[in-house]
Formats: C-alpha cells, structure tokens, sequence
C-alpha cells in the first residue's frame, strides 16, 4: 500500500511538474515530487503560474550574494534529500519563509538541506502553496488561510508514513523554517490534528513534528511590538499545550522584519504549557540571512542547532 501510495505521488509529481516550465527544479540527482495524490484541498484558482526570480539587488544581497524565490506556487511539492553523512535516523521538513506570498528556496531551503544532510539528516523541502490571502492581522498565517498549514501537516505525515523505505526513525522527524516558515513551524506544532480530511492511509499515521526549529519566525507576536505589551497569536494561544514538540528559537535584536518579540511571546507560552524550548537573541544580524555566513556571531547558529538536536536525542548515530 506505501510503495502505490507513493509511485502515484510521484508519478503526479514528475508529469505535472515537468509539464509547467518555468518553474523550480531541485539539483541533479533529486526529484520533487507533487504531496497530494489528486485536488488539493481548499484549491484556490490560478491567477498566474508559478516562476522562479532570482534577486540580484546589491540591496538584498545576502553575504555577497543574491538569492533565489519562487512565485505563485498552487501544486505544492517535497524533494528527498538523502544523508551525505552518516545517517542518524533523523529527518527535517524545511519551510522557506517569504511572508506567505513566495519562497526563498534557495537561501531558506536547499541550503538549508545542504547543512542538514552533510550531518547525517535526511532532509524534505516543501514547496508549500503561495500566495496566501494576506490581511491585517494574520497576513496569509493560519487560520486566515489553511493552505500552507495543510501542506506542512500532509508533509510530515507522509514522512512518516515513508520512515521505513528512506531509513528514517518515525519518531525522530522535525521541521525546521525560516521567516513566515517559523511561524508554519509553530502552527504545525501545535495542531496535532489535521485540519484536512484524510485522502490516503498516509493521513492515518501522526502529522505531529518530534522537534522544531524556527528562526527568525514571524507572524507570531500580535500588537504592540514594544516590550512592554506583546501578544502571541491567538491561534497559537488556543491550540497550544504540553504536547507541542521540543523547540528551538532564534532571534536579533535589530530584526526589523520580525522583532524578537515573535520569539520571546512563544517562547513563555512553551515554558508555560511545560514544553521544553531553548532561545538565542543576538544583538546584531538582522533578518533573512539563512545560512550563509558573515563576521557576524548570529551565523554560526547551525551549530547551536546540531548541540541541541544531540541533546534531545535526535541525532544520536543510527547502528549500522
């Protein structure tokens, strides 16, 4: 039932990805793949296709260099990237930010895929569906919008459902996001339940993430963005509790993008619900920087991330 599930998955994917040039191709060797077998749900209608843009604004450049977006993707897919290193059992959906209305796939997803899987992680990059309907105060998050949260939910569902055949331990999936990406990691932790109606055996099996990992997220402090009155998400409010995975959150100072108040109103309410969660602020670094490294000290953060996942016991070497 998994290999049909997924050959069909898969043969969706190739087929109806190939057929809509331009848009993203993942590097030789790997294939993404379309995570619904038919209709997506909540379909909404196609007013562009989906393109890909490279930013090359001396402006946005980050570390020197520009960076890749996609645009107005309504066939939402995931690329498999296999370990590098000795595999470790773990595995991390990635989330590319972009404020609900494109992708960073490059400086958000692929490179963040390159770290992951030289670490021994397997590593899935959803392309989820952008742009979403955008509004004060939820701005394209969940629940303004169920398209991008039932994306992620479907991915680690899937994950999960294909643990065995790509040499991942079901109980040691994460996701991990960046931006607006932070926030689908918030929400994805704590709607445990599925917001869609199952469509294949693989929605029977736990969308819930073993462990998270926002950066920089947005979309999660509501109101005043000065210090004295922060608000979390409501629906965050509502939906979280002790169950919500282990998580690890990063922030800057001088993020004028998203303020560290987005970190520090999640990070109470985890330590409120008794969720274990560990945070780093730094005074300088600003926003969307991904992974690419710079003199300052906020970009070595991937190490702090690889500690933390020995810690919780994610990445304890998988026997041969």
């Amino acid at each position: 039932m998994k290999a049909s599930i997924f050959a069909l998955c898969f043969v969706f994917g190739v087929g109806g990805v190939s057929a809509q040039k331009p848009v993203w191709q993942p590097s030789a060797g790997h294939r993404q793949v379309l995570i619904w077998p038919g209709a997506v749900p909540d379909a909404r209608a196609v007013v562009k296709p989906e393109s890909v843009e490279t930013d090359t604004d001396p402006k946005e450049l980050v570390a020197g260099k520009p960076w890749v977006y996609i645009n107005n993707v309504s066939r939402p897919t995931m690329t498999v990237y296999s370990p590098t290193g000795k595999n470790t059992g773990a595995a991390v959906v990635v989330f590319p930010g972009g404020g609900y209305e494109e992708l960073a796939i490059d400086l958000e997803g692929t490179e963040a895929c390159d770290w992951l899987t030289a670490k021994g992680i397997t590593c899935v990059l959803l392309k989820y569906r952008v742009p979403a309907p955008r509004s004060d105060p939820y701005w394209g998050a969940y629940p303004q919008s169920p398209i991008a949260l039932e994306d992620a939910q479907r991915t680690v569902g899937l994950v999960r459902f294909h643990a065995a055949e790509w040499h991942v331990d079901p109980h040691k999936i994460g996701v991990m996001g960046f931006s607006a990406g932070g926030h689908l990691v918030a929400a994805t932790s704590v709607h445990s339940e599925r917001i869609y109606a199952a469509v294949d055996a693989a929605d029977k099996v736990s969308c819930r993430p073993d462990f998270a990992v926002a950066i920089y997220p947005g979309h999660l402090s509501f109101g005043d963005e000065k210090l004295k009155t922060p608000k979390l998400n409501p629906d965050i409010v509502s939906h979280i509790t002790r169950q919500a995975p282990p998580t690890f959150l990063l922030q800057n100072e001088d993020d004028h993008v998203d303020g560290i108040n987005q970190s520090l109103v999640y990070y109470i309410a985890l330590k409120n619900a008794g969720v274990p969660v560990e945070m780093h602020l730094y005074a300088q670094g600003g926003h969307a920087f991904g992974l690419r490294r710079t003199k300052l000290p906020v970009t070595r953060w991937p190490e702090l991330v690889e500690t933390w996942l020995a810690t919780i016991g994610m990445t304890a070497t998988k026997p041969e």
